[in-house]
């Protein structure tokens, strides 16, 4: 391996070789993780913010890759949904991450660490229901205040 940024796919006599780029994995391992039962989304970077700001997406936010020795790790960030199983949820993050990569490049993930951002709650009001309903509570205030 020439880098820690690409990684050997398959090579042949010739010496022709299939790289790729670790970014890539990470989008791979970032949809496969997003689609597991509990995971409510994914912890993104403020560089991440801001792109999502201008209407770019990151499919890899939340995973990080590393190699070293030839053994690929990943580092999932997830935030889970509230009233879940956690460890139930992390474990089928583990096993789904690890069939997606494998199905997909045929490489194996020597250890996939899930790492618990935090917890949503579905019973989080946006910031449109508060203002509704507080536009329900007090209806015409501002028209009193301009005939006084």
């Amino acid at each position: 391996m020439a880098d820690n940024s690409t990684i050997l796919l398959s090579s042949n006599d010739k010496g022709d070789e299939t790289r790729v780029d670790l970014g890539v994995l990470e989008v791979i391992l970032g949809i496969a993780a997003r689609k597991v039962d509990g995971v409510s989304e994914m912890r993104g970077t403020l560089k991440i913010g801001i792109n999502t700001l201008f209407g770019r997406s990151n499919q890899g936010k939340g995973v990080s890759l590393s190699v070293e020795d030839d053994k690929l790790t990943a580092d999932v960030y997830a935030y889970l949904d509230y009233g879940v199983n956690v460890p139930k949820v992390c474990v089928e993050l583990q096993k789904n991450l690890t069939l997606q990569l494998k199905q997909m490049t045929d490489l194996d993930l020597t250890q996939i660490n899930v790492h618990v951002v935090g917890l949503v709650s579905e019973t989080e009001e946006t910031e449109s229901e508060v203002k509704a309903d507080t536009e329900a509570l007090f209806p015409d205030d501002k028209e009193d205040e301009a005939k006084d």
